[in-house]
């Protein structure tokens, strides 16, 4: 049986047919048809569903960073810069999310862990905001607050000031996809407007980013991981409100 179903799929490889079984008894139509032939109709038909479906039989590889529908947070620690933004999962729709609430605060939540970007470089998430904050500059340090964001991470170790961040945020009125460095920490952070202004609050937003991609663009380096993802919704510098929501994180191949 193993070597009859080798030789089958050999066949559907354009490999030349070896039946070493005898042929199968089958009241069809296809008993007129000698054994070979038929197993080319079949394997030219299996040729056909992959073309069809490019993707058949390739998996594509996922590490979950933040898997919040299943109602866990294992490996989230909250960062308290000033105040403390209030983080909690709730139920929407029959199904578990992030909810974070700020008032005139700012903490976060981080996950440790290393991403191989050689592998999983495509951070995936989802997010909805329910207000927008207001008449900010996100370029100076008073206007340094944002209604979501999601940062990625890249650790310099012992050399505590090689460590390196991208910031994917929603914006109060930087256009989508302009970049700057943040207020506080330069050119180690920079600030990537994925979402900005009032367009789509209140509504989910599915967003995807190849993350070995933005950190060739924005820091000029080939760097193959990543060593944390974080959340924070923060409104200390402005003193404003924000309530924001967070799907599942996680990265895939493709």
């Amino acid at each position: 049986m193993q070597q009859q179903l080798h030789s089958s799929l050999c066949a559907c490889c354009c490999a030349p047919v070896i039946n070493t079984g005898q042929a199968l008894k089958t009241n069809s139509y296809f008993d007129k048809w000698s054994t070979p032939v038929v197993e080319v109709i079949s394997c030219t038909f299996f040729i056909v569903l992959l073309l069809l479906n490019p993707l058949a039989g390739l998996a594509v590889e996922r590490v979950d960073v933040g898997n919040f529908s299943s109602g866990i947070l294992d490996g989230w620690e909250e960062k308290v810069f000033k105040g403390k933004t209030h983080y909690q999962l709730v139920s929407e729709n029959l199904k578990k999310v992030l909810r974070a609430d700020s008032q005139a605060g700012a903490s976060g939540l981080v996950r440790e862990i290393k991403i191989d970007l050689n592998k999983t470089p495509i951070l995936n998430w989802s997010w909805r905001v329910d207000n927008q904050l207001k008449n900010l500059n996100e370029r100076l340090k008073s206007g340094d607050d944002y209604a979501a964001r999601i940062y990625i991470v890249v650790s310099g170790g012992f050399a505590f000031w090689k460590t390196r961040s991208l910031n994917y945020v929603w914006a109060s009125k930087i256009p989508v996809g302009s970049h700057w460095p943040n207020a506080f920490a330069k050119d180690n952070v920079i600030m990537i407007a994925q979402q900005s202004g009032p367009a789509g609050v209140g509504q989910w937003h599915h967003q995807q980013r190849n993350i070995q991609a933005d950190l060739k663009r924005y820091f000029g380096e080939e760097i193959d991981s990543i060593d944390a993802v974080a959340i924070m919704t923060d409104t200390d510098n402005s003193g404003q409100k924000a309530t924001a929501w967070y799907g599942d994180i996680f990265f895939t191949s493709k």
